[in-house]
């Protein structure tokens, strides 16, 4: 059956197609606007898909909300050093009140759900509602080896591999600045002494030598990729697994040590500082090396027992030696590291780059954000394991 709407029924032609268009329109609408219980991406949440892409975090399997004790914060409390930072985190949590813990009160202090750079034992003992504590460095030893962080089940998440990159390119740096001696062609210029004839030291390449990444972790990896795209044979080794990727040719255990780093010409301290990874470059390990490999160390200060990092390089066993990290820190004026042969010093500054900077930021604020939204968050420390 045909149905016929005609100007006899009773109906006029511009009433109806005025009716039809606001039907349309309507509709329309509503297919475009977001339905209220449908969650929309917050503001540059793809450019948090793409940081954690192109680092490789790793994302927590649960949401943060299914934590005992979780609620989006109220008070936070911030580390002095990252105020240039605030207006991007309180952006990040509207709602919550953002407070340098040095200017927090005793009541703001009891009250405070989350702290961002801050894990000292005299915070923790008067923030006791604290659930959660973002680092704002990769090692957490600080974190770790506080006893109520563990006995409460605080949530402890770092930065993990944001700073890879860069400190991967001052480890390149020091191993080129080795290889090639430009640190006596640097004293040859001062002296005004054009250095091509007569006794200098010989100068090596890297392309066809073998470096042994001594925890492929975050910056491990990095390093390793640069390594191998200079030519490298890259070896390494970590604590949980024999795993990595293509461009590493050899992934042993950390009881595998001493045999690989019979094989290096050039060995990277990358690994977190535990009580497995306390002093493991000591006299045997040097006494296992290659004769004239190079050491570098971005790792931790405390991996390294410093006489015996001396009496190697003393000895010429060690070709040369470049840290970024000593124990302790600052280096006292006193020390012998400042007099060793063949050492190359800089004073933690491996990662103190603009880039790095904008990568730790970017994960600070986005996992503020998270744990606010009740999301799976980023980069969440084990603390039995201490990384």
């Amino acid at each position: 059956m045909s149905v016929r709407f005609g100007l006899s029924e009773g109906l006029t032609l511009r009433p109806l197609l005025l009716a039809t268009a606001a039907t349309l329109s309507l509709y329309a609408a509503l297919r475009s606007a977001p339905a209220a219980d449908v969650p929309q991406s917050p503001p540059g949440a793809a450019a948090a898909v793409q940081l954690i892409e192109r680092l490789g975090l790793h994302v927590a399997p649960q949401p943060v909300r299914e934590r005992p004790g979780w609620r989006s914060p109220r008070i936070v409390l911030v580390d002095p050093e990252l105020h240039d930072l605030l207006p991007q985190l309180q952006q990040a949590v509207p709602r919550a009140k953002l407070i340098e813990v040095s200017a927090a009160s005793p009541r703001e202090l009891a009250a405070a759900d989350a702290a961002i750079g801050v894990c000292s034992a005299d915070v923790l003992s008067k923030a006791r509602q604290l659930q959660w504590i973002q680092w704002s460095a990769a090692g957490v030893e600080p974190c770790v080896q506080q006893p109520s962080v563990r006995e409460r089940h605080i949530l402890l998440t770092n930065l993990q591999r944001t700073m890879g990159p860069s400190m991967a390119e001052h480890v390149m740096g020091m191993m080129l600045l080795l290889s090639r001696h430009l640190d006596y062609f640097l004293r040859e210029q001062q002296q005004a002494h054009w250095a091509q004839e007569g006794p200098r030291p010989q100068l090596a390449d890297l392309e066809g030598k073998t470096v042994l990444v001594v925890g492929l972790g975050g910056i491990g990896t990095e390093v390793a990729r640069r390594a191998h795209g200079f030519g490298m044979r890259v070896i390494a080794t970590r604590a949980s697994g024999r795993t990595g990727p293509d461009y590493v040719s050899y992934v042993g255990l950390p009881d595998e040590l001493l045999k690989l780093a019979n094989e290096a010409d050039f060995v990277v301290n990358c690994a977190p500082l535990t009580p497995q990874t306390t002093e493991i470059f000591n006299e045997e390990f040097f006494a296992a090396l290659k004769p004239g490999a190079y050491f570098v160390s971005v790792g931790r200060g405390r991996s390294t027992v410093t006489a015996d990092l001396i009496a190697a390089l003393k000895s010429g066993r060690l070709a040369g030696a470049g840290l970024d990290v000593v124990d302790p820190e600052p280096l006292p004026a006193g020390s012998p590291l400042w007099h060793a042969p063949n050492l190359i010093i800089t004073p933690h500054v491996s990662a103190d780059t603009p880039f790095a900077d904008e990568q730790r930021n970017a994960v600070l604020v986005e996992n503020l954000r998270r744990y606010a939204a009740g999301e799976p968050m980023l980069s969440v420390v084990d603390v039995e394991r201490g990384y």
